[in-house]
């Protein structure tokens, strides 16, 4: 009788040496997703809120002490420093702001306008420079207590930057505004600080008047005079 040669084939392979598996990984062994890294800046955010009348403590006349970076984002610690004379208005009954900066060392002038949305109780600070007359775009904000805080988005030389601005309440004589960029969305660069000191309106008239290269550009008499500090 002829046996089946089949069956051999199946005994010898069910008492063979079982195959050798690849080695799992342990599931505690196994590396962590990465976790998410932040493309912001520290303290950056555009939900900071303030109030309708953050402003009002500026208005009048003041004059500044100006320091600013000689080159941005390149770690510089050189300094410029120079002076300046500012005065604001208020408008639509403290929801707007405007005022001139003028720098008479430097013969050139710069404008500030803000706006305060109701709604949001944010403000929008914008800034245009006599050199090319452009609206720029804003930093968003408010004030907490005496510190005001407003971050945008910008260029600077062609390089994307995250903005932040500063505003201290010292007193009612006194006051500072810090500039900073974000180069690489991790550290901020502070680049201009302006210490502002409140000024009589007839004094900082004469001494933009004074100190001026060039007589464009100079707040006359008449508009200096007709800005009062709120007491």
């Amino acid at each position: 009788m002829t046996r089946f040669p089949g069956r051999a084939i199946l005994l010898s392979l069910a008492f063979a040496a079982p195959l050798a598996l690849p080695a799992q990984t342990p599931v505690a062994a196994r590396a962590a997703p990465a976790k998410a890294v932040s493309s912001q800046p520290p303290g950056y955010t555009l939900s900071y809120t303030g109030g309708a009348h953050d402003f009002d403590y500026f208005q009048g006349a003041w004059t500044t002490r100006q320091r600013r970076l000689k080159q941005r984002g390149v770690g510089s610690d050189q300094w410029k420093i120079f002076p300046a004379t500012l005065c604001m208005r208020e408008y639509l009954g403290g929801k707007a702001t405007v005022d001139e900066l003028y720098f008479p060392t430097k013969g050139w002038a710069g404008l500030t306008l803000r706006t305060c949305r109701p709604a949001s109780h944010t403000w929008s600070i914008y800034w245009v420079s006599d050199t090319d007359g452009k609206l720029g775009p804003p930093v968003v904000g408010g004030f907490h207590g005496n510190r005001g805080e407003f971050y945008g988005e910008d260029h600077d030389q062609g390089r994307p930057v995250k903005v932040r601005f500063i505003w201290i309440k010292l007193d009612h004589d006194h006051s500072r505004r810090e500039q900073a960029f974000s180069y690489d969305d991790r550290t901020w660069e502070t680049n201009w600080i302006a210490d502002f000191v409140g000024a009589d309106p007839g004094k900082a008239s004469l001494m933009a008047v004074r100190n001026a290269e060039t007589p464009s550009g100079a707040p006359s008499e008449n508009d200096m005079t007709s800005f009062r500090r709120i007491p």
